[in-house]
C-alpha cells in the first residue's frame, strides 16, 4: 500500500536534505536546556535530576533511531516542550508551595496487556464525574502560555496533523485532545518513559531505563497529578497504561493505597497488534523500520508482562487486584463495569449508566486484524510459551468477539 501523500512529501524532503548535507535540528542536551531557559526567561533549572536520562535519550536518538529530517525536528520540539513544562512546574511551586501538599488518594491504575480494551475501559470510567483522568491536552501542555488558554484547540490541530501522516494509527488508536491520556506521556516529561521505546528505536536508552527503574518517573507522576489537582480540585484518579505493568514496584512505593486493574487477552492477538501500532507511530520519524525487530520487541515486552501479572496475582492473597478478561468485557461491557464498580466501592447511578451506554453505541468499532508472521514470528511456537498465563487467568483463544450486552452490538475497541 502506498504511504499517504503527506508522508511521501516528508520522505522526499528528507532525501533532498540528505543530498544537500542538511543536518537538521540540533539534539544536543545543553543547547536544548539553554533554549528552554531562554524561552521561559529563567536563569537555571532548580532540579537537574532529569539530565542523565535526557542525555541518554538524545544519544540514542543520534546513534540508533535513524531519524529523518522531520523526526529530528519533532524530537527537538518534544524535548523543548518537556523542558519548558518542567520549568513551569518549578515556577508554580515557588509561587504556591501548597501544590506539593495535595493528597492523591486511592488512585486506580488500569494496566495489563496492550491492545486489550484498556483505552475503552479508561474512557468509560472517565465519564464518571466522581473520577478524574488526565486528558491528552493537559499532559501535552499542563499550563497555559498566555492570557488566552487555547491549549485544547492547539493539541487538537497537532493530533489532526499526526493522523494525516499516520492513517493506520488513526484507525488503530484514535485520539482527540480531550481523550483520557496514558500515563507514559506524563513520565515522558522527565525523559523516563516507555513511550520513547514505542515512538523511536532507542534500545540503549531503553536498556538503561530497565536497569535504572521507574521510581523517579512515578514520583514525578504524582507531582504532575498534584499540579492538576491544585488547578481543578480533587477527585479519585483513574489512570491507564499497559506499561504500568513494568513499573508496579514503583507505583506501589509512590501510591501505597492504589487499586489495580489487570486486563487479560489472548497474547497471540496482542503481539501483532502491538507491533503494528509501534510501526505506525514510528513511520513519520524514522527512515527505516525493521518489522522483525518490532516483533521481537513486542514479544519480549509481552513475556515480561505476563510473567509479572502471574507473579503479582499469585501473591495477591486478599484479592485486591481486579482482573478483567477482554472477552468478557467485549461480550458485555456494562456487566464488567458493574463488577468493577462494586470491587472499588464506586457509585454507578442510572444517569452514568445511560452515558456509558451512549458512549459505547457511538464508539466506532475497529476492524484491524494483523498477521503475526508479518513481524517474523511463527504463532505455532508461541502458544506453549504463554500456556501458564492462559490457564491461570482463564484467557480464551480468540475469534472475532462482539458485544451482546443489552441493546448494544458493536465490536469492542482494542
Amino acid at each position: 500500500m502506498m504511504p499517504p501523500l503527506p508522508l511521501r512529501l516528508l520522505r522526499a524532503a528528507d532525501r533532498a536534505a540528505t543530498a544537500m548535507g542538511v543536518a537538521g535540528a540540533n539534539l544536543e542536551t545543553d543547547d536544548l536546556m539553554q533554549c528552554a531557559l531562554e524561552r521561559m526567561q529563567i536563569s537555571a533549572f532548580c532540579d537537574r535530576a532529569f539530565v542523565p536520562a535526557l542525555r541518554r535519550l538524545l544519544d540514542s536518538y543520534e546513534r540508533e533511531a535513524d531519524l529523518n529530517l522531520f523526526g529530528r525536528y519533532a524530537a527537538r520540539w518534544d524535548v523543548l516542550r518537556c523542558l519548558t513544562n518542567l520549568l513551569r512546574f518549578e515556577a508554580e511551586e515557588a509561587r504556591a508551595p501548597e501544590i506539593l501538599q495535595q493528597r492523591i488518594e486511592r488512585p486506580i491504575f488500569i494496566t495489563g496487556l496492550p491492545r486489550s480494551g484498556t483505552t475503552l475501559l479508561h474512557a468509560l470510567l472517565a465519564l464518571d464525574p466522581a473520577l478524574r483522568a488526565p486528558r491528552c491536552w493537559q499532559t501535552i501542555s499542563p499550563y497555559p502560555e498566555g492570557a488566552k488558554d487555547d491549549r485544547r484547540e492547539t493539541v487538537e490541530r497537532q493530533l489532526r496533523l499526526f493522523q494525516r501522516l499516520t492513517p493506520d494509527m488513526a484507525a488503530m488508536h484514535p485520539m482527540a485532545a480531550n481523550s483520557p491520556q496514558e500515563c507514559t506521556e506524563i513520565t515522558a516529561q522527565i525523559f523516563q518513559s516507555l513511550r520513547y521505546e514505542m515512538t523511536y528505536r532507542v534500545p540503549s536508552y531503553q536498556a538503561w531505563i530497565d536497569g535504572h527503574g521507574h521510581l523517579p518517573a512515578y514520583r514525578f507522576h504524582k507531582r504532575f497529578l498534584q499540579h492538576r489537582q491544585h488547578q481543578e480540585g480533587g477527585g479519585r484518579w483513574v489512570l491507564k497504561s499497559p506499561d504500568h505493568i513494568h513499573a508496579l514496584s514503583a507505583i506501589k512505593s509512590v501510591y501505597p493505597d492504589c487499586g489495580l486493574v489487570f486486563v487479560h487477552r489472548d497474547p497471540l492477538r496482542v503481539i501483532a497488534s502491538a507491533a503494528k501500532l509501534t510501526e505506525a507511530v514510528r513511520q513519520p520519524f524514522a527512515r527505516c523500520i525493521d518489522k522483525v525487530e518490532l516483533g521481537v520487541q513486542a514479544l519480549n515486552r509481552l513475556k515480561e508482562a505476563v510473567e509479572t501479572m502471574l507473579e503479582i496475582a499469585k501473591a495477591d492473597r486478599g484479592g485486591n487486584i481486579f482482573h478483567l478478561r477482554y472477552t468478557d468485557f467485549a461480550k458485555n461491557p456494562m456487566a464488567s463495569i458493574e463488577t468493577l464498580y462494586r470491587h472499588f466501592d464506586l457509585k454507578l447511578d442510572n444517569d452514568l449508566r445511560r452515558r456509558m451506554r451512549a458512549f459505547l453505541a457511538a464508539t466506532p468499532a475497529p476492524s484491524n486484524h494483523y498477521a503475526i508472521e508479518e513481524f517474523g514470528i511463527d504463532p505455532r511456537t508461541l502458544r506453549d510459551a504463554f500456556q501458564d498465563y492462559i490457564q491461570y487467568f482463564g484467557v480464551a483463544p480468540e475469534a472475532p468477539v462482539w458485544c451482546a450486552g443489552e441493546d448494544i452490538r458493536i465490536p469492542i475497541a482494542a
